[in-house]
Formats: structure tokens, sequence, C-alpha cells
């Protein structure tokens, strides 16, 4: 378990740097082209909040704290116009960009030490798993919630 703290605390600690990156990484993703109707402060200021706090998230948050936040993000992404599809991806890619800086960062030497990192990964799992599942909820009633006349003219 101490090295899933030290890693945690290692995402916490390069928090921003990691947010930078990570905008990057979506403002050149071509299967996230509809992010650029996003403020990249905003998405920047939401990754940041999530890398920063990784530890309350993964071991001290409840799961009606990650349907909260991740169902208003859903609705926040629908009314800007970012199709599901992109949204689920921009999540996929939030996760893949923290794995791969775990990779490059950790320096893992012990087996014992694998086991522990085994566990983060898992909680990183579960984390965005219910993340994607909970946005995808916020923005199908946000989407709902639209009058039909609306709908037609946004999908021109």
């Amino acid at each position: 378990m101490l090295l899933a703290y030290r890693l945690v605390r290692l995402i916490e600690t390069h928090a921003d740097r990691l947010a930078k990156g990570l905008l990057v990484k979506l403002q050149n993703c071509e299967k996230c082209a509809a992010f650029k109707k996003v403020p990249a402060q905003e998405f920047e200021q939401r990754v940041y909040e999530i890398y920063d706090h990784l530890g309350e998230w993964l071991l001290g948050k409840k799961e009606e704290d990650v349907a909260r936040r991740y169902t208003e993000i859903g609705k926040r992404r629908e009314a800007q116009g970012v199709p599901m599809s992109q949204l689920i991806y921009a999540i996929m890619l939030t996760r893949e960009h923290l794995w791969d800086y775990l990779k490059h960062e950790a320096n893992v030497e012990k087996p014992v030490e694998v086991f522990g990192e085994l566990e983060v990964l898992e909680l990183l799992d579960q984390f965005f798993d219910r993340a994607m599942y909970y946005a995808t909820q916020g923005y199908e009633t946000a989407h709902a919630a639209r009058p039909e006349k609306e709908l037609t003219h946004a999908g021109r």
C-alpha cells in the first residue's frame, strides 16, 4: 500500500503538469475535435482538480460524489455540443495520459511494489469507468431535457 500512496502523491504533486499535458493531447486529438467548443481553461481546470485530489477520489469519495461530478460534466458537454463519443474518448484519454505518466515516473523496482501499483491501477480503472458511466448519464439527461425543436436545429 506504501507504493500506492507514493503513486497517488506523485500524481497529485504533478497535477498541473499532467493537466497541461493532457490539454495539449486533447487539442491535437482528431477524435476529440468538438472539444474546441470547450474553453481550454475550463477543461484544464477540471482535469487538474481530479489529478490534484486523486487520493480523495480513489480512497475517500463515495460513488455518489463521482456520480454528482460526472453527471454535471456530461450535462455541460452536451450543452456545449460535444458528441457523447468524444466525451467518452476524452475520459479515456485522461486515463491513458495518467497511465503513461506512471509508467515513466513510478520507478517500480521490487515485485512486491508491483502489487501496490496494480492496486492503484485497479482503483483508477474503477474511477474512470464510473466517470464514463455518470458523464454519459448526465449527457443523456441533458439531451432528453432539450426541446424537440432545439434538437432538430442542433442536428443541422
